[in-house]
Formats: C-alpha cells, structure tokens, sequence
C-alpha cells in the first residue's frame, strides 16, 4: 500500500495534478512521479537479476522538478541523511513495484475500454504490430507497447500512458514470460483482457519452466485471466493452443492454415521474397490479400490479426486492405535489398529452435531465385540442459531444408554446426562473437545470396547487420 499522509505533504502537491510518470530518472521531465524501485521489489515481484537501488537518485530527480518520489520506508530511512529535506515530497510504498502497477490499474479502469492482449512463445511482437495496424485501418486509435515493454514494468509503463491521453479506443498489449511465477496472470491482474490471443507453445524458457507444459500453463493464464464473456484467440495448429479453449466461459475464435478455423488461409504462394499471396477466409467472408511479409509464421501472426479484426466487426476485405500495409518491426524478419545484389532478412532481435527453422523455412520457401541461401545463426540461450543436442538437432534440420551455406555465432553454435555436417553440409564455419562476425562475413556475402541472420539478443547479431550497412548501400 502507498502512504499518503496529507499533513506531512507539501499543499503544493496536493493540489497538483499529475499525469506523467517514471521509473528511469535519466529520463525525468518536471512535473513527473518518480518511483524509486530497489532490489526488494525486484525480488518480490520474481524479476531475475541484481538491480541498482535508484533511491540514491530520489534528491536529484526531486532537484530535477519531480513533483514526487515514491519509495520504500526502509529505503528513505538509509538514505535519510539526503532525503529529509524532500520529506513533503515523499510518498511510502511498502513494495513500490506494486504501488505502480495499481495505479497504471487505476489509471486502465478510469479508461475502461478494450484491451487485446498477446502471447505466445515466438511472434508476439510481430502479432502484436500486425493486429494494432489491422485495428487502427478501421479507424480506432490504438495504444501498444513500446520496444519490449512486455512485463510487470513494461505494460504499467505503456498503461500510464493514458492518464495523459485517455483517447484511445482499444489497447494491444503484449504480455511475456520467463518464470514460473505467474507473470501472464499478474499482468491479467492490471489490464484485464478483453480478447486474448495465443500464438504459440513452444520449449522457449524450459530452463525456467521446467517443461513445455509449463511452458503451456504459463502462457495459458492470458485466457484463464479473461474479463469474464471474453474471447479467446487460438492458433487451431497448435494442440496446446486449441486446448485452452475449454478454459473460459467466454467466446472462441480459432485460426489457422492446416487445420479446421474459423479464420484461415488458402491458396498460398510466394511469388517474390517479401510477398506472400492468400486468400483471407472468416466468418464474414472471404478476401484476396497480398502480405509483404513472407514465411508460414507470419501467414499464422496475420491470421491471428485478422481473427482479433473478426472479433471487432471488419470484414474480410477490410482486414485484407489493411494487411497489404503491413510492415515488418525492425530486427523481426525486416527484408532488407543491397544495390550489389543481394538481400538480407534482418530475424536478429532473438531466437529459439522453433522459430530459427520457421525463418530457415520461410527462406527456403521465398528464395526460389537466390543464387545461394545462406544462414547466420547465433547461439540460442536458455534451453537448459539438452542445449547441446538442441542445437545439434536444429543444425541437423537446418542442412536438410536445402540451404547452401551456414555460418554459427558463439557457444553452443558450434554444435549447430557439427548438427549440419552430420546431414552433408560441408559449408560450414564458426565466429567466436557477432563482433568478428560482422569483420568476416562482410567478405563472404555474393551476389545474389539471400541471407538470413538470427540470434539471441545476448549473441548481439544485429552487430552483422550494422557492418553490412557501413559497407553496403540499400536499394531505395
């Protein structure tokens, strides 16, 4: 709970009205509440790690203008000494994590409006994006998250954002996971959703998790928290999906391409890399639409938009419409077309087993045309103890989908590697880090290669991307 006790604060804070707030005091604008989170919260509330206590920074973001600075009793009594003078500006929480996700539920129940939330083990931000822009063409203001801004700091953080303009009409929040301490259902806790959307359950996080039935339970608290009556969005070619429909009493809407959906794809074909054509099927009619996305993942993610559109009253046509203008988030399978002659699809924001073969996949499917099909993969964290063997495995399937050459990045990649000489691929090399990488490869890359580079954020394969970009010139 927060202590706000009226006698001890300043009149002029009192009467202030405030509609901002921070938890990062670099970023500090006057005006702002700045919450001073510490390693208690941290803890309390299962983030993984060691953290900064930013109470040493309360005085300076106070000096700054803060209007106010929440912290912990404990925390103001070890940094009395600078505080005191503030004390009529000081605002106690016992755990002050939990002091701002109640209020960003405060400030969404003001609001009162839809919100949409997304998970899934791979794609959600790409879900996330296509289904905001499938919702904003039918003329809602759409509020989303922002960078990763998907967990207990991330969504308050985007939530806030309507204490200071509450006119947005819908909310798309990506909800994340990591732990097995109940992340999806806490989030559930401060927006409720209206339409939760399952993309996927895949072994991502089984470090953690422990299995991919955990992985399942996790990601199955996004429509257990379902405002009651809600709908529940289910990837009908997913089995641990479609199995969460019998949890919640509200309405269900599947999609998908293989199997029987409400809303679906037919007619699939990729006639250029970065183009995918269909036919948009759903319960309103059906559509011709062209995705300037390629690869099944992706069909699954607009599938996934196009049945949230379903759900708000769009029509097929318009739903299609607004699909052929879509465009890749930066780093999620942006296509990127050099003036020597090759091109280069940018998947570097992160990775798992699952979606590096998706991409691989997606590759193969669109670069009919490529002279070469060339993979740069960087090592895939936290897969727990079979690490090695996963990455053996996916190296193996790798070399059998047809590609012509691969390159591993770091660690566990070199079994990646090992993985695809034991299917025949003899060419193969590995890089110590993303840093010699990005030096070498720039030599490797030919004329008329399509290439794919994917990794985990810690492998920072995106350091590849940028020494093509110095070297080489985009098409415009």
């Amino acid at each position: 709970m927060m202590e706000a006790d009226a006698s001890r604060l300043s009149p002029a804070l009192l009467g202030a009205e405030v509609d901002t707030f921070t938890i990062d005091s670099r970023e500090l604008q006057a005006g702002e509440v700045f919450f001073a989170l510490s390693q208690p919260e941290y803890k309390n509330n299962c983030f993984n790690g060691d953290f900064a206590d930013s109470t040493r920074h309360v005085a300076t973001a106070l000096e700054k203008g803060a209007a106010a600075a929440v912290v912990r009793p404990d925390r103001f009594a070890e940094h009395e000494a600078h505080l005191k003078k503030f004390a009529d500006r000081l605002i106690f929480a016992d755990d002050v994590i939990v002091a701002f996700q109640k209020l960003a539920h405060g400030v969404y129940e003001e609001w009162n409006k839809p919100v949409v939330g997304v998970t899934g083990s791979a794609g959600k931000t790409t879900a996330k994006e296509l289904t905001a822009h499938v919702l904003a063409s039918s003329g809602r203001r759409v509020l989303r998250n922002i960078k990763n801004y998907n967990n207990g700091l991330g969504l308050p953080i985007t939530v806030l954002n309507l204490a200071k303009d509450a006119s947005y009409d819908v909310a798309v929040l990506e909800m994340g996971m990591s732990t097995p301490h109940n992340e999806i259902a806490r989030l559930c806790r401060i927006t409720p959703p209206d339409v939760a959307v399952e993309l996927n359950v895949l072994p991502v996080h089984v470090e953690h998790l422990g299995s991919i039935e955990g992985v399942r339970r996790a990601k199955a608290e996004l429509v257990e928290g379902l405002k009651p009556g809600g709908t529940a969005v289910l990837n009908a070619d997913d089995p641990r999906v479609l199995s969460m429909r019998e949890l919640h009493d509200g309405k269900n809407i599947t999609y998908g391409i293989d199997s029987e959906a409400d809303v679906r794809a037919e007619n699939i074909r990729f006639d250029r890399f970065g183009e995918t054509h269909f036919t948009l099927k759903t319960p309103a009619g059906e559509a011709s639409a062209l995705l300037p996305l390629n690869g099944r993942h992706n069909i699954l993610n607009a599938l996934a938009a196009a049945a949230v559109g379903h759900s708000f009253g769009m029509t097929a046509h318009q739903i299609a419409a607004s699909l052929h203008k879509v465009a890749p988030p930066p780093q999620r399978g942006e296509v990127l077309y050099f003036t020597d002659g090759f091109t280069v699809i940018n998947d570097t924001y992160n990775s798992n087993p699952d979606a590096l073969l998706s991409m691989v996949k997606t590759a193969v499917e669109g670069g009919h045309t490529a002279k070469r099909l060339v993979i740069v993969a960087g090592e895939m964290r936290e897969l727990g103890d079979d690490a090695e063997r996963i990455h053996f495995e996916t190296g193996r399937k790798i070399a059998e989908a047809g590609i012509d050459r691969l390159f591993g990045i770091e660690g566990f990649a070199r079994h990646l590697l090992e993985g695809a000489r034991s299917a025949g691929l003899a060419e193969v090399d590995f890089y110590e880090n993303s840093e010699i990488a990005g030096e070498k490869f720039i030599d490797e890359i030919q004329a008329g290669d399509l290439v794919l580079i994917k990794g985990s954020r810690g492998v920072r394969t995106e350091k590849v991307i940028e020494k093509l970009l110095e070297k080489f010139e985009l098409e415009k």
